[in-house]
């Protein structure tokens, strides 16, 4: 047998005793085999958990002869188990050390359990199925399968590390076995240690490996490095049997016993995987070799048996996976008399991995053939067949089987021939007859959009039991609505969508696909006249009707039963109400392997099978009732007159005319639907959106009121509270109250005698402060009379400077004439001596802009002293004010005098600097017939001066405009500041402080002006 998967793998089986062999491979540009790593059985055995080296994680159903992609986790697995006490999860322990637990039919996580720090190697189930042990190289861990939280960690030394620790079959025992060839024995209730086993004798110590235990957990086995098996009694704590195998075998990888339903637990067969990959069982009571599988070219790398002992599952060491029957090999031998030491004798091996054969046979039949299983074998042959999968067959649902390419023409007449597909087909058959894309990349763009919100309460009108299909049902709708606005406001969306999301409720993919195909192709102009019934469709049943029963339908009219009445609810529904799963999947059956016309003739030959209770009826509550209730009547009259129908009805009424032929969704994306009336559709859609929001502002304000009758109902009890506690605290007042009066007279009598000591001690403080106050104005007299001497000393030596240098100036511009007389040549120092000249000026410009910003600093210096005096006047005494008063009076007046004699200064110097100017003019006029001459040299050199000047003078209008600024800004300050100290003079009523001050500032702004 081999299985060719283009897309997810190939599979090939061999005859004799290997059932099938499966090969993961990927074609492409590069084909590759992707290495199958470990298996395990659930604890029926009758499915197949296996893992690959990409992360892939496959369940194989031995009885149904299906497969299915259930995990993709991305990285290889260590370990695999699949008995827990919830038969659908498993566990798996991957690279990154950590340990997940998936559920087969969700395909979802359950939980992740991580702690670990090295590669799990095994994991240990208890009985129960609710308990499991990872075991790594530095500790084992016990942890909760309902909770997932760990229970107990075991550490050890990394000198001695850990082989294996795992459960006894059917018991509350745990064993480890450790690397220093211990072996402790732990209570689970209790995780006492109960007993260690002892050394082995000498002479036969092996270092362990690998463990077995009999399923009745009585008898221990133990391998390793060597062709030695120890056998243990666990009742005994003694060991029992030394078994030497074979001369090839040099080490043991794997000891796994083979479960018999008959001998009670005590497993007598023992299968072992040597170093040359050969699994040889044998019976350890005679000793005897059975049969073996795997070979040197084709070796196990591991295996596993499952519980039941019908099969064993094999990972090969070329990456495939091999599964054997055991009744095929399997035959019971003698049991000789039991010793001490025994030697595995090489008896007759009942059948021969060297002889294996593969055989392909093909037949006649269709691509489709499905895979015998091996309980249905004859003898030793197992029939073999060549499959195909469809390319776009998908692995990753349940229904997934391993058929081909249908027929459509060969599936009819098999319709025909017998009224139904088979029941473990049908699924396949309707995705190969509707053509599914199976867009995954669409479908999860519209499932990522969430629930729509017209189906986020569909619970409360569909009150399904089952909260898994609610969902279901609840997802799928909302994809309809995201693909189509039509569906999210069509009320019958719920009852067409229901029968196939129960039927696909495993695989939405698959459910919305089918979905949305019947409405595509069998819901044909539906939708044209929404939100009104299709009246065009029904007219077309009507006329089929009218053509072939004409007296039904006058039946039907004379009581006024119209199409909408006995046609529309079967179609709204798809008959789901009149018919049982068993009929209704019958009936779909035909419907997806005809024209979408046949579901038309369905109904019309649904309601002429029906003409006798119809006729019967004259109520037209009784017609309402037929039409939505099951009747007892025979499908396959139904179906069979349905197609009489499809072949009688002529051309010009057949529906078949004005309905299009069937088309499939496309591939990658799913086509647009418009085909209803968008304005309606839109509106309604605005419509219950604005419902909704007004739903949500009418909750959102019933619930500010229940939280406002709280708060008031919490608020009354919190005032009657506060009421209750003011009267008892007003009756503490009232008792404190006759307390601190009498306090109060006792504290009166010591008040006055500290008030007249108070009044003396003041006076004190008065004249001392006087005192201190005259001592200070006079120490402030004397440092003004210095200071006026100062700057007259200061004014004498500058008047004294200021002649030595109008002396010296005048002499240099003397000197400077002769040498300009006598010295023409002399051209380039003049040049020179011109920029020293100019480099002084500008340094004079610095100097006096230098003193006009000190001045302002002064200025702004005296107004924050002003700002804090005032702060302090209005808080000082009265008579703190006089003595100020007269202070700044002498301060101002000499300022005054200061500012007058700088005055007198700059007046001289000004006189002393136009005699300078005139002796140069002077001096220009003698140079004049030097300078014609010089001006052409330096024409260019002063143009450069004149560019350089301009820039200058631009330069100093903006720092003249900023003098102005900042001249206004000071001038602001200040009369804020004199209008601050005038209210507070008025406040204190001190008028002479005020006049004074404003003398003082004016002749700041005097002096300020002058400079």
């Amino acid at each position: 047998m081999v299985i060719n998967d283009s897309q997810h793998g190939c599979f090939a089986g061999f005859l004799h005793r290997i059932i099938v062999n499966i090969i993961h491979s990927v074609q492409g540009y590069h084909s590759k085999t992707i290495h199958f790593l470990n298996v395990a059985f659930n604890s029926s055995g009758d499915s197949l958990l296996a893992g690959d080296r990409q992360g892939n994680i496959y369940v194989f159903d031995l009885n149904g002869n299906r497969f299915n992609l259930v995990q993709r986790t991305m990285q290889a697995c260590t370990a695999l188990a699949f008995n827990l006490r919830r038969k659908t999860e498993f566990l798996v322990a991957l690279a990154d050390y950590s340990v997940k637990c998936f559920d087969t039919e969700s395909q979802e996580l359950v939980s992740w359990m991580r702690g670990h720090d090295s590669s799990v190697s095994s994991i240990s189930v208890h009985g129960s199925g609710k308990y499991a042990i990872t075991t790594s190289a530095d500790t084992a861990q016990l942890w909760d399968l309902d909770t997932f939280q760990r229970i107990r960690k075991l550490n050890v030394r990394q000198s001695v590390g850990i082989q294996n620790v795992f459960f006894l079959p059917l018991s509350n025992i745990i064993l480890s076995c450790f690397k220093d060839n211990s072996i402790f024995v732990w209570e689970f209730d209790t995780l006492h240690c109960k007993y260690q086993l002892p050394t082995p004798v000498e002479g036969s110590v092996l270092f362990y490996k690998v463990f077995a235990v009999t399923r009745d957990g009585r008898t221990l086995v133990a391998g390793g490095k060597s062709n030695h098996l120890h056998l243990w009694c666990l009742e005994s704590k003694q060991l029992i049997r030394i078994i030497q195998m074979p001369e090839k075998v040099r080490a043991v990888r794997l000891l796994e016993f083979l479960p018999d339903s008959f001998d009670g637990g005590s497993n007598q067969v023992l299968g072992v995987l040597s170093q040359d990959n050969i699994m040889r069982f044998i019976n350890i009571e005679t000793c005897k070799l059975l049969f073996d599988i795997g070979s040197p070219e084709e070796g196990i790398s591991t295996a596993v048996i499952s519980p039941n002992g019908r099969y064993i599952a094999s990972v090969m060491e070329n990456g495939s996976l091999n599964l054997y029957s055991v009744q095929a090999l399997t035959q019971e031998g003698n049991k000789p008399p039991p010793s001490l030491f025994k030697v595995v004798e090489d008896g007759p091996k009942y059948t021969s991995e060297a002889n294996k054969l593969i055989k392909k046979v093909t037949s006649g039949r269709s691509e489709g053939q499905r895979l015998e299983g091996p309980w249905k074998s004859k003898g030793r042959k197992i029939k073999s067949r060549l499959l195909k999968l469809q390319a776009n067959a998908s692995l990753e649902n349940k229904e997934n089987e391993l058929p081909g390419g249908l027929n459509k023409k060969r599936l009819q007449a098999l319709l025909k021939g017998f009224g139904e597909y088979p029941a473990k087909y049908r699924m396949f058959v309707w995705r190969s007859l509707l053509q599914l894309p199976e867009n995954h990349l669409a479908f999860s763009s519209l499932v990522d959009r969430g629930i729509h919100s017209a189906f986020v309460n569909i619970h409360k009108e569909y009150p399904i039991k089952s909260r898994k299909l609610l969902r279901v049902l609840q997802r799928t709708l909302s994809a309809l609505a995201h693909w189509s606005a039509i569906f999210a406001e069509t009320p019958y969306m719920p009852l067409l969508a229901f029968p196939f999301v129960k039927l696909f409720q495993n695989n939405q993919l698959i459910c919305f696909e089918v979905v949305a195909t019947v409405v595509v192709n069998f819901c044909q102009h539906w939708f044209e006249y929404f939100p009104n019934p299709p009246v065009n469709v029904l007219g077309m049943i009507e006329n089929v009707l009218a053509h072939h029963d004409k007296e039904l339908l006058q039946h039907l009219i004379k009581y006024k039963v119209t199409s909408q009445v006995y046609a529309w609810p079967l179609l709204e529904t798809l008959l789901s109400e009149v018919l049982t799963r068993e009929e209704w999947l019958k009936v779909f059956d035909n419907i997806f392997s005809n024209h979408p016309s046949y579901f038309l003739m369905i109904v019309v030959a649904y309601i002429i099978c029906s003409r006798a209770p119809l006729l019967h009826c004259n109520q037209a509550e009784d017609f309402e009732y037929f039409f939505h209730h099951r009747n007892n009547l025979d499908i396959n009259v139904v179906i069979k007159e349905a197609y009489h129908l499809m072949d009688s009805t002529p051309l010009d009424i057949h529906p078949q005319r004005m309905l299009d032929d069937f088309i499939p969704l496309t591939k990658g994306q799913y086509p647009v639907f418009n085909k209803y009336p968008t304005f309606i559709v839109d509106y309604q859609a605005r419509e219950r959106e604005k419902i909704r929001q007004d739903e949500i502002e009418y909750l959102r304000e019933r619930q500010l009121a229940h939280e406002s009758e709280a708060k008031a109902q919490k608020q009354k009890a919190e005032d009657e509270a506060w009421y209750r506690k003011q009267k008892l605290l007003q009756e503490a007042e009232e008792q404190r109250r006759k307390i601190l009066l009498e306090e109060e007279e006792r504290l009166a009598e010591q008040r006055q005698s500290l008030a007249v000591m108070k009044r003396k001690l003041k006076v004190k403080e008065l004249q001392l402060l006087d005192a201190s106050r005259r001592r200070f104005l006079n120490y402030q007299q004397d440092q003004l009379q210095m200071e006026l001497k100062r700057l007259d000393d200061e004014i004498a030596r500058k008047a004294s400077m200021r002649d030595q240098e109008t002396a010296a100036a005048v002499q240099d511009i003397e000197l400077q004439r002769m040498e300009l007389e006598s010295q023409k040549q002399l051209f380039e120092q003049h040049l020179i001596k011109d920029q020293e000249a100019v480099r002084k000026e500008m340094k004079e410009e610095v100097d006096v802009h230098r003193r006009k910003v000190d001045l302002e600093d002064q200025r702004v210096q005296r107004l924050i002293e002003i700002d804090r005096q005032e702060i302090q006047k209005a808080h000082a005494m009265a008579e703190e004010n006089l003595a100020k008063a007269e202070r700044k009076h002498i301060d101002a007046d000499w300022r005054l005098q200061a500012q007058r004699r700088l005055r007198r200064d700059d007046q001289d110097r000004e006189k002393c600097y136009q005699e300078i100017v005139k002796r140069l003019h002077d001096n220009r006029v003698k140079e004049a017939e030097l300078l014609k001459a010089m001006r052409e040299t330096e024409e260019k050199k002063w143009e450069d001066v004149t560019r350089k000047k301009a820039q200058l003078k631009e330069e100093q209008k903006v720092a003249a405009a900023a003098d102005e600024h900042r001249k206004q800004f000071l001038d602001d300050k200040t009369n804020d500041a004199l209008e601050l100290a005038e209210k507070l003079q008025r406040e204190d009523g001190n008028f002479g402080e005020h006049v004074d001050n404003r003398v003082l500032c004016r002749c700041w702004h005097e002096a300020f002006n002058n400079k």
